[in-house]
């Protein structure tokens, strides 16, 4: 008599295969558009830090107007260095600012704050928007 061994059929290893590839495939899609995450994240990351630059409350002249970082800043900070100048120069936004908000506080007896706020719009390859509050009393 003849022991019969036990072993794998070409259908189960195949089947095996099958599974095996399509977990494969899964984890490599998945990689892929982690990284495409993370490459979008970091651009982002680095315009915000370049939008900085334009926040300040000069900006708020230059509405519908482009104007690069060395514009915005150049009546607040002295820039000695040609190099710095230039890099400054390459940073360019376009600015729109919509029609300020008037925030007034409520009739008495309640209290609240009187302020301005302007929405501020840097268009660019990815636009950002950022807003101006200027508390005026409270």
């Amino acid at each position: 008599m003849s022991k019969l061994r036990s072993a794998f059929t070409i259908i189960e290893i195949l089947v095996s295969i099958v599974i095996i590839s399509f977990s494969i495939l899964f984890v490599l899609r998945l990689h892929s558009d982690t990284r495409e995450h993370i490459i979008y994240l970091s651009e982002r990351n680095k315009q915000a830090l370049q939008d900085s630059l334009f926040l300040t409350d000069n900006v708020l002249r230059y509405h519908k107007s482009t104007k690069s970082a060395y514009d915005i800043i150049e009546r607040k900070m002295k820039v000695k260095e040609d190099e710095s100048r230039q890099i400054l120069k390459k940073y360019e936004r376009n600015i729109y600012i919509p029609e300020e908000i008037r925030i007034t506080p409520p009739p008495p007896p309640r209290r609240g704050p009187r302020a301005l706020v302007n929405e501020v719009k840097l268009k660019d390859q990815h636009s950002s928007y950022y807003w101006h509050v200027d508390i005026q009393s409270f």
